[in-house]
């Protein structure tokens, strides 16, 4: 389904209203976001709320940096992870760790549609692809 463009630039405006000063989307930020629409009449308030939520997800996903591994990592390390990828993208990234057990071992990191991965499946993967 086509989204009105109307709808489209108004979400993506009240995503950019979704953010504090550091340029990541704030909890708060929405909150005033939804209230400030509670108080307006839109035209077609379902759609305007489904074109708001799948922005605001996309730029979530942009600010952060899943980390997989197959155990945990140090609050030192995650650190370590935001400073280098918020530098990399030049916006705040936070990272958020997901256990993964059939990375055997490394990492594989995601940042919106970017997969940075140094596990030892990816590396068997690239060797088997190679390989044939």
């Amino acid at each position: 389904m086509k989204r009105d463009k109307k709808i489209t630039q108004l979400a993506k405006k009240l995503v950019e209203f979704s953010k504090d000063e550091s340029g990541a989307v704030s909890e708060a930020k929405v909150g005033e976001v939804l209230a400030g629409l509670k108080q307006v009449e839109l035209r077609n308030p379902l759609a305007t709320l489904k074109a708001y939520l799948s922005y605001i997800r996309r730029e979530i996903a942009l600010q952060t940096a899943v980390v997989s591994t197959p155990a945990g990592l140090s609050e030192e390390s995650l650190k370590a992870i935001e400073t280098k990828y918020s530098a990399v993208y030049g916006r705040p990234i936070s990272a958020v760790t997901r256990e993964d057990a059939s990375l055997i071992a490394g990492v594989r990191v995601r940042v919106g549609d970017d997969v940075y991965d140094a596990s030892v499946a990816g590396r068997l993967q690239r060797l088997a692809e190679n390989v044939h």
